[in-house]
């Protein structure tokens, strides 16, 4: 899993795309973005890890936090796993890693 986030070219779009490695805990009592741990980004949702919906609600959470479209995100790696890779695709990276850097102080130990 990549330790910080990254961005590339996007073969797909044309855009930029923004990598973030997140580690997320489902069923958590509320939705929220506990901060940097590591390198990765943790996450706490509501809903359950079954048919998607932790998967939803975290682009829900991102998307939101982040000030863009859900479309605009998508998980890359770790559809079934608390260790998830986020893809963003974004015209200017730059904004995201800032935004990102933004989001919370490092997670207690």
């Amino acid at each position: 899993m990549a330790t910080r986030p990254q961005w590339e070219p996007s073969k797909v779009s044309g855009q930029a795309a923004v990598t973030i490695p997140v580690r997320v805990q489902p069923g958590a009592s509320r939705t929220e973005v506990v901060g940097w741990r590591g390198g990765v980004l943790w996450l706490r949702v509501q809903a359950p890890a079954l048919d998607g919906r932790a998967n939803r609600a975290v682009i829900e959470l991102l998307a939101e936090t982040l000030g863009l479209p859900r479309s605009a995100l998508s998980v890359q790696r770790g559809v079934k796993s608390r260790d998830k890779v986020l893809r963003v695709e974004t015209a200017v990276p730059e904004t995201i890693l800032e935004r990102l850097g933004a989001l919370g102080p490092t997670a207690p130990g």
